[in-house]
């Protein structure tokens, strides 16, 4: 038997590591297929409980049918089988969220009747059986009611990627302060977080929330992080947009998680490193200043803010690369300091503890889930919350503020539901002497 050297068995090894990958990756695809057919035939049987022309069935098998195949087809052999989720793929991944939700709540409704038929089935052979209200009947309504359900989240899941994501939403808040500088009453900040711009599809509405962006006319423009889903080269065509973005006292930024290019394999370490350099480069080119574990003051004649921006923290798996210590080193613990963090995480665990008084900390990072409930003054509601519990908007612990915005774009559900893509004002008052 010969016998293999060093690299004559790794290779061989790799070989077999692919292989069984290989086989593995298939067998996922086959469960997944064949449970979503299973679905499927559930939802088929209350359509034709429900509808006596036919069509309705085989129009809901044509189209289950082909999101399927698409979603497979996009995430397999595509023109990108690599981890990098595209806009071909986001909408694959649109498409089929879209009809497994519809499917699930259907499902849902009549399993559980089901369960009712058969507890009841043999409740009544022991005890004698009741047709005051018959089974198909039974059927019937319980199919209406699925239905009509599951096409709620179904209708607003499809215009969420056709409307909702680009349903641009200002938001104004006005903040007192003690201790602020006399010469920043009145002081206007823009903030915007989460741009995306690999998942951007449609130029003309990104021109339209540039413009809005614009039209603000704050004093100072911050970007609180992740401007692409990976790669720098995704902001090479909207560039341009976000090179006109201004304000008076200009416009500064910090990275988030997903600007490291952490998310997809690279050939090596040196490619991935020139990434990010060549990102930071790209930021400068567009009119940021990019804060990267350090600080800048904003000056009104003899009077000054803090403006501190630390590298992405997160908690959890999340990179932790930013160093509060050293972007606060060579400002006055008296200072008045606002602070750019893509992490809302980051504030909960350190900010707020910290000797250091951060009157206002940005983030954003969250994006509201791009799913929930807002009625302002009433309810504000997303599966988010359970992960974040500052997740959206102001709030306010130990007499200090964060924002949590909900971010520019999207990423992988490529729309929104109820929590729309926001540009922040927030204006800063002195508080006056009572």
């Amino acid at each position: 038997m010969r016998r293999l050297n060093k690299s004559q068995l790794s290779a061989y090894t790799s070989d077999i590591q692919i292989s069984l990958y290989k086989k593995e990756s298939m067998t996922r695809w086959i469960i997944f297929i064949l449970v979503y057919i299973a679905l499927g035939f559930y939802v088929i049987q209350a359509l034709k409980t429900i509808a006596k022309q036919p069509w309705w069935s085989y129009l809901y098998i044509i189209v289950s049918f082909a999101v399927m195949v698409n979603f497979v087809y996009q995430f397999t052999v595509g023109d990108d089988t690599s981890r990098v989720l595209n806009v071909p793929k986001s909408y694959a991944f649109g498409f089929l969220l879209t009809i497994l939700t519809f499917n699930i709540i259907t499902i849902i409704f009549l399993f559980s009747e089901d369960l009712y038929r058969i507890t009841s089935g043999i409740y009544h052979k022991i005890y004698g059986v009741d047709k005051e209200f018959g089974l198909p009947a039974r059927r019937r309504f319980l199919s209406l009611v699925a239905l009509g359900i599951a096409s709620i989240p179904f209708g607003a899941l499809l215009y969420g990627m056709y409307k909702g994501k680009y349903n641009f939403k200002v938001l104004k808040y006005t903040l007192e302060f003690d201790d602020l500088p006399d010469g920043f009453d009145g002081y206007q900040i823009t903030q915007i977080s989460d741009i995306h711009s690999g998942s951007f599809d449609d130029r003309k509405m990104i021109e339209y929330g540039v413009d809005l962006i614009n039209k603000q006319k704050s004093d100072v423009l911050l970007f609180t992080g992740d401007m692409v889903n990976n790669m720098t080269s995704e902001m090479l065509p909207w560039a341009d947009l976000f090179s006109t973005l201004e304000a008076k006292d200009g416009k500064f930024s910090v990275l988030g998680n997903h600007d490291y290019g952490d998310y997809i394999p690279w050939e090596t370490e040196e490619i991935k490193s020139q990434n990010l350099e060549d990102l930071k480069v790209l930021q400068k080119e567009m009119g940021f200043d990019l804060l990267l574990n350090e600080h800048r003051y904003l000056k009104k004649g003899s009077d000054k803010i803090a403006l501190v921006g630390v590298e992405n923290w997160g908690k959890g798996g999340f990179k932790k690369a930013g160093d509060l210590k050293k972007a606060a080193s060579q400002i006055n613990e008296n200072d008045f300091k606002i602070l750019m963090s893509h992490d809302p995480s980051h504030w909960e665990m350190e900010v707020i503890k910290d000797s250091y008084h951060y009157h206002l900390t940005l983030s954003g990072h969250t994006h509201g889930m791009q799913f929930g409930i807002e009625i302002p003054g009433w309810i504000k509601w997303s599966p988010v919350k359970w992960r974040y519990p500052y997740w959206a908007g102001i709030y306010k612990e130990m007499g200090q503020f964060i924002n949590v915005n909900r971010g520019f774009g999207f990423l992988g559900y490529p729309g929104r539901v109820g929590i729309w893509p926001e540009i922040t004002v927030i204006t800063l008052r002195k508080k006056a002497l009572t």
